[in-house]
């Protein structure tokens, strides 16, 4: 059974309450969760960066259910940003839907693909008991 990715934050580094410096996880089956923008099922793009971030977030959450894994599997997230977004707003959108979860995180600023994208998501994530 795969557990827990550990998170590892050495002491001579900044300690964030809300990302760690890295993550050890178990060799084993691992998702690779592709780019989500914030848009819902019908493949409309939501309004705004909150609602974005949020979406994008939980259309990462849905990925790795289907998978059969979930967010406390997760050992690395990428958070691009359209440029001139600051982060710490973007960051403030994450906790109505990924809570206080740590993992490893890289910020990007980028040019989005989508017009009208202002954030993208992806993940790795560890898969438990196969």
């Amino acid at each position: 059974m795969t557990s827990h990715p550990t998170p590892i934050d050495p002491p001579r580094l900044f300690r964030s309450p809300a990302f760690a410096q890295g993550m050890i996880a178990l060799a084993g089956p691992t998702l690779y969760v592709g780019g989500q923008n914030g848009i819902d099922s019908t493949g409309a793009l939501l309004d705004g960066l909150g609602a974005q971030t949020e979406q994008a977030l939980r259309n990462v959450l849905a990925v790795l259910a289907e998978a059969g894994t979930g967010p406390e599997y997760v050992v690395k997230l990428t958070v691009y940003l359209a440029t001139g977004i600051d982060p710490r707003e973007a960051y403030a959108a994450t906790a109505a839907v990924w809570g206080d979860r740590r993992t490893a995180v890289t910020v990007l600023a980028v040019t989005p693909a989508r017009a009208g994208a202002l954030v993208e998501i992806d993940a790795v994530a560890s898969i438990p008991g196969r």
